[in-house]
């Protein structure tokens, strides 16, 4: 909304960025706690964004939980099931604790400036310090801000679990999970959505929900992943077909559902631009599914369950950036698009190349994100992103703006160079004090027995 907001403390700044829901979270995070006597709370606002904000709960436990518990053998269904669990409450305590604070309080933020504000926050927020039931961020209080925040916060480190499924010390996916929510989840996301002053707020990047915070960074993270800890025992001539693709397809269909909340509340309000991005993240899904399974029954001679679930999933991954820029027709383009393309780099790639992706996450969520990043570049629509203060709003590729494209390119291949550098040394961190692999008799065990004593069967 390119409107100005004054916090308390810290993010006692003023706003000036792009329409809140045209760039995602970003133009409302930087704003911070507004005071009662400039903003006051919207019931409806609110009302959705404790919608949203569950819904995105709803795409980790059980959404993610179960998408990925059916893809694994029937000896691991526990612990991938423990692990995104783990990484709930853990995550949840680090938010709370530092996270919020270091992913948006905006002090030494400078527009045009870049220092060590453009790429982390500061500290006067931890402990939710000043967060109470009378502070807002724009028309919902902080405190429900900080939740939904914490939600996406949540979901991303998961991720990365698909990517080295059946093989990782639990020890070891803790500390990893900590070290990298620390130092690759919160800095991209800061530099994103924390306003006027982060780097990539400054470049112009648009990232609506979360394409290079979310999915990007964590794709690239699972690919590293899982090139350092090696390959699954018998893989990839052993047969490792997936337990349950049952699970799979109601996780995939709990996703789809909670992806709603993951995009149309990054608009914050129960407004015109969340009704145009759940409406574009149903298309998108949903054109992807059908690509996806197409390219399938035309390369493999069937179509799959598993295939059409996976095929969603590259969709809402690929409109995520775009949801509050890229209307119905760029949504069918970029679903088209994604899953076509994420097929290829799912069943193809990794084959060529030799990585060990147990689930497919960088096939999906990596590439999905930067078909979505840089189609957003392409297909933003500066209508829908317009504003009295931005009255022609974002426009794209097609419409004749080569910089954002440009743009989208510098930040995705940030992205990527950044998370993939900062994986690799805290893996070897991880593994210098802990280990990575479970041994070879864990891993032939099941991990279900060997490192939690419980099994399924």
């Amino acid at each position: 909304m390119r409107m100005r907001v004054r916090g308390e403390g810290a993010l006692r700044r003023a706003v000036k960025g792009t329409s809140a829901w045209a760039v995602g979270l970003a133009g409302l995070t930087a704003a911070g706690a507004a005071s009662a006597q400039e903003a006051t709370i919207s019931a409806g606002d609110t009302a959705w964004m404790l919608v949203a904000t569950a819904l995105v709960l709803l795409m980790t436990l059980p959404g993610l939980a179960l998408f990925y518990a059916g893809m694994v053998r029937a000896k691991n269904v526990l612990s991938v099931l423990m692990q995104c669990f783990a990484i709930a409450g853990l995550i949840t305590v680090l938010w709370v604790v530092y996270g919020y604070s270091l992913a948006f309080d905006t002090t030494g933020m400078v527009e045009g400036e870049v220092n060590l504000a453009s790429f982390i926050g500061g500290f006067d927020k931890v402990f939710l310090s000043g967060v109470t039931r009378d502070s807002l961020v724009l028309a919902i209080p902080e405190s429900l801000f900080v939740a939904f925040q914490m939600t996406f916060a949540i979901i991303t480190p998961a991720l990365i679990v698909g990517a080295f499924a059946e093989r990782m010390r639990f020890a070891a996916l803790l500390v990893f999970s900590a070290l990298w929510f620390t130092f690759a989840y919160l800095p991209i996301a800061h530099m994103t959505w924390a306003g006027v002053g982060g780097l990539f707020w400054d470049w112009g990047v648009l990232d609506f929900a979360g394409g290079t915070v979310v999915h990007i960074n964590a794709g690239v993270a699972g690919l590293v992943a899982a090139i350092m800890l090696g390959k699954r025992k018998g893989w990839p001539t052993t047969a490792m077909a997936p337990h349950h693709l049952g699970y799979t397809l109601i996780g995939a269909g709990l996703l789809w559902v909670g992806w709603f909340g993951f995009n149309a509340g990054s608009a914050v309000a129960a407004n015109g631009g969340a009704g145009m991005a759940l409406l574009v993240t149903q298309i998108a899904a949903a054109t992807a599914a059908l690509g996806w399974i197409a390219a399938e029954w035309i390369t493999h001679g069937k179509p799959s369950v598993l295939g059409i679930a996976s095929g969603a999933v590259a969709g809402l991954v690929a409109i995520t950036p775009a949801a509050g820029t890229a209307g119905p027709m760029g949504a069918l383009a970029i679903g088209a698009i994604s899953g076509v393309v994420c097929f290829f780099a799912a069943t193809k790639l990794k084959r060529i190349f030799g990585y060990d992706d147990s689930l497919d996450v960088f096939g999906v969520h990596c590439v999905g994100g930067i078909v979505g990043a840089l189609l957003t570049g392409v297909f933003a629509y500066g209508a829908l992103s317009a504003t009295a203060s931005t009255p022609e709003g974002y426009e794209g590729l097609i419409y004749g703006n080569v910089g954002q494209f440009l743009t989208q390119i510098w930040a995705t291949l940030a992205t990527l160079v950044y998370s993939g550098v900062v994986s690799y040394i805290l893996l070897k961190i991880v593994d210098a004090i802990v280990g990575l692999r479970v041994t070879e008799e864990a891993e032939r065990d099941g991990l279900d027995l060997s490192l939690h004593g419980e099994s399924v069967q």
